[in-house]
């Protein structure tokens, strides 16, 4: 069911359980101006936010609509559902802050983890011995890989509810170029079919154009949240720029580290901030890939 006929039938099931939008937001605990978004058909919801509301009013999802739609949803789809591209602003307050602490914890872990990624890849390739095991090195590399994953999927929501597009579309790039160099490095420990000072080339360009408009990104974040964000912007132009030498690539890391600390805060920061704007009744402006 599409809107505006869910919104219709939504506001029929609720008013039919003699309830008010008020009295509903305390038993799903979604926010009002959801529910009346929802119910006016503004807004598409997603599946979790339907279920949510029609669990409160004790009615079975399977009358309503197919939920799920796992049967008819292609692997882009879920994808984009995963990477939360297809955040439409109709998600809750404790949606979107669960979503973003998720994200500032796996910037944590991403971090800390960096560390040891570094210290390996700089064995293997620049002293051309494993300072791990290969089940290690891989074991390292995948959990890297999935944390900046998470880690990014927060500058993804962030671009949403801040209006930043460009920082959405930034963040996918660089999930996308970070899975295709960790495929990489793990199937260079059993095939050597590519020249690494080819890949390695191919990465600081990427990696260093992506690495500046990422930058210019987080730095238009510096209205709703401060000079932090301009800060991190900055480290992340001037790590892009040393990335671009190619000679003068390990020089990016050490301002990249700082460039990763303030990105941390700054997910951490946007959970205050979206809740304060639920408080204040602010509307969230959130636009979709």
């Amino acid at each position: 069911m599409k809107q505006p006929e869910l919104g219709k039938k939504l506001s029929d099931l609720r008013k039919a359980k003699g309830l008010t939008q008020e009295e509903l937001v305390d038993k799903c605990n979604i926010s009002v101006r959801t529910i009346q978004r929802i119910e006016a058909g503004e807004v598409t919801p997603r599946s979790y936010t339907i279920k949510t509301i029609l669990a409160a009013l004790e009615c079975d999802a399977d009358l309503l609509l197919d939920i799920d739609g796992s049967s008819g949803r292609s692997i882009a789809d879920s994808l984009k559902r995963f990477l939360l591209l297809d955040i439409r602003g109709s998600e809750s307050v404790e949606f979107l802050t669960r979503q973003l602490t998720i994200a500032w914890i796996a910037g944590v872990l991403y971090f800390l983890l960096g560390f040891f990624e570094g210290a390996a890849d700089t064995f293997r390739f620049n002293q051309g011995w494993m300072i791990f095991s290969s089940s290690v090195y891989i074991v390292i590399k995948i959990a890297v890989l999935i944390a900046f994953i998470f880690f990014q999927r927060g500058f993804i929501l962030a671009g949403s509810a801040f209006n930043n597009y460009l920082l959405r579309i930034l963040s996918f790039l660089l999930i996308v170029g970070n899975v295709v160099t960790a495929a990489y490095d793990i199937a260079s420990l059993y095939y050597d079919a590519i020249e690494r000072m080819f890949v390695l080339g191919s990465e600081a360009f990427t990696f260093g154009g992506i690495g500046i408009v990422y930058g210019v990104s987080l730095w238009r974040l510096r209205n709703p949240l401060g000079v932090i964000a301009s800060w991190a912007g900055i480290f992340e132009v001037i790590a892009g720029c040393f990335f671009l030498t190619i000679v003068l690539g390990f020089v990016g890391f050490f301002f990249l580290m700082p460039a990763t600390l303030l990105e941390i805060i700054l997910l951490f920061k946007s959970v205050d901030i979206i809740r304060l704007r639920e408080e204040r009744r602010e509307p969230f402006t959130t636009t979709e890939i």
